[in-house]
């Protein structure tokens, strides 16, 4: 029996886990005590890892047109197709579409073969939109970053917890908010505007109507002004406001107002502005789900009352899917080129240099309805799909119907026989490489059983395409492991402070090094000097909420 201590993946918060397998792929899975993310806890989804084991529905052979066929053949085929479709269409005819259950190591190939060699950056996700939390972060602080860490929820006075689903979604975190709870008093506060709070044992609740968070957060950062709890010398020196900021937030924002909008009593939300007012400490749990203008919120009430880069006192956004960090560090998404780098000119020539690039993308892809409107009208030629992703299954059914050529990397076979090429991928306990934790701590996944048939790691499928289309200088990776170093090479190169993602630490690791890596999280305490990576070093209050915040970031 060997014992492999690898991750979850079920979700963003990278719980840790310790795999017992045996013979005939019968594999035991229990939370890892040594792992930051859990010390040991482990909800249901990674309980049931391994059922994940089983070989049944599994697509174990490339196939090309519902026929089966070796990897050699496979990759000439898709290679031929790719390099047709860009000879005849040029950059930008071809899209990918990525599921949040990859690795970084798989989504830093696809990305740099995307926007470093076809020309493109149409990379559709269904788990990290651009009006999300990666833009907030990046308009508001400069860089998407996550200041908090998993820690600060036991470090904190309050909780705030956003939305019912939150805690449901991450048993985990409550779990831990719990034991903190129980251990020192931790008061807990939940706000939601929808139904799935009920397992939520707070100390407070209020249920309010469906979009209406954004009005309460917004008054009580409000409150907090009038009754003297923002800190003015913190914005003084670290926040940059809009003109006007406190006139026109105060518009419409009396607690009246609010009331009617919430569908609360006024006396309910002056006890819980009093409450956000008077706490030393706040730690605000929330996800994709809350909605933009809700998150936005939250930030500006962090900022604005000091409460960010101290132990326990932080927003603690959660990145969806399993990996949205690693993806987003890597820039594997429409609207940034690569290592937290947007489509600037100095930063494209660096990207292009640094891979060498045979054409590089000029700016952002398409996405979401805008990618279905350009495969519609024949300006998007080709889509790969790689990983499986259940919420993006209407989607994908459309894209599919609308391109003349559709392959799909994936595990099982059930969905995807439509798509004209299938190539067998590997399931989460299959995998081997690393992955980043809402937190930005990065763990490894180790693969716990050996690949079935002849079922091939996402980027080794890239890579081996890459080269057939005659990239083989730039796709030479043999292992996860020299990618994972070109990717902390490209976050240190010509990176004098501007970023604060830089895993130059790790730009040199050996591969018994990187097969031996222990849990660890980049960046430190982000902004703690009160430096934010802005054009004036200052981070900002975002106002008004409905901005278009990927354009603005």
């Amino acid at each position: 029996m060997a014992v492999i201590r690898s991750q979850c993946g079920q979700c963003g918060v990278g719980c840790g886990i310790r795999a017992m397998v045996r013979d005939n792929r019968d594999v035991r899975i229990e939370g890892d005590r040594m792992h930051p993310a859990n010390g040991g806890l482990l909800c249901a989804h990674g309980r049931a890892l391994d059922q994940s084991a089983t070989l049944d529905g599994r697509l174990l052979h490339p196939s090309v047109n519902g026929r089966s066929v070796g990897w050699d053949r496979a990759i000439a085929h898709v290679a031929r197709r790719l390099t047709d479709i860009m000879t005849r269409y040029g950059p930008g005819s071809i899209a990918f579409h990525v599921s949040g259950g990859l690795l970084t190591e798989d989504y830093y190939v696809v990305n740099k073969m995307m926007k470093g060699f076809l020309g493109g950056a149409h990379i559709h996700t269904f788990w990290t939109g651009e009006g999300g939390l990666g833009a907030l972060q990046r308009a508001a602080f400069g860089e998407d970053v996550m200041p908090a860490a998993v820690e600060d929820i036991e470090r904190t006075d309050t909780l705030l917890l956003l939305g019912g689903r939150t805690g449901r979604d991450y048993p985990v975190l409550l779990d831990r908010a719990m034991a903190a709870r129980q251990a020192h008093g931790m008061h807990m506060t939940l706000l939601t505007d929808d139904d799935a709070s009920a397992s939520v044992d707070a100390d407070l609740r209020l249920r309010v109507n469906p979009g209406s968070l954004d009005r309460l957060l917004t008054g009580a950062l409000l409150h907090c002004r009038a009754v003297g709890a923002i800190d003015q010398a913190f914005i003084d020196r670290h926040v940059s406001l809009p003109l006007n900021l406190w006139r026109d937030m105060a518009q419409g924002h009396d607690i009246w107002s609010i009331a009617r909008a919430c569908g609360l009593p006024p006396v309910t939300i002056r006890a819980f502005y009093e409450q956000m007012a008077s706490t030393g400490r706040l730690v605000t749990l929330f996800g994709d789900r809350c909605g933009v203008r809700a998150a936005a919120a939250v930030l500006n009430l962090h900022l604005a009352t000091g409460r960010i880069a101290r132990p326990g006192a932080t927003p603690f956004p959660l990145a969806d899917g399993a990996n949205g960090m690693g993806a987003r560090e890597v820039g594997c998404f429409g609207q940034s080129l690569a290592g937290h780098r947007a489509f600037t000119p100095d930063a494209c020539a660096d990207v292009g240099r640094f891979w060498s690039a045979r054409h590089l993308a000029e700016g952002p892809g398409l996405d979401g309805a805008a990618l279905i409107d350009a495969m519609h009208d024949g300006r998007i030629k080709a889509l790969w799909s790689i990983g499986p992703d259940a919420q993006a299954s209407s989607w994908l059914r459309e894209a599919r119907a609308a391109v003349p050529l559709a392959i799909c990397s994936v595990d099982r076979t059930d969905g995807v026989e439509d798509f004209d090429i299938l190539l067998p991928a590997p399931t989460w306990i299959e995998k081997d490489g690393t992955s980043t934790g809402s937190d930005r701590l990065i763990s490894r996944q180790r693969c716990l059983l050996p690949l079935p048939g002849d079922v091939r790691p996402d980027w080794w499928i890239v890579t081996k395409v890459a080269q057939a289309m005659g990239w083989r200088d730039a796709f030479h990776y043999e292992r996860p492991a020299d990618i994972y170093r070109e990717h902390g090479r490209l976050t240190a190169y010509r990176n004098h402070g501007q970023w604060l993602l830089n895993l130059k630490r790790h730009a040199a690791i050996s591969n018994p090094a990187y097969d031996e890596l222990t849990p660890w999280r980049w960046g430190d305490v982000p902004f703690d000097s009160g430096y934010f990576p802005t054009p004036d070093g200052r981070a900002r209050l975002l106002w008004p909420l409905d901005q278009n915040w990927a354009a603005i970031a």
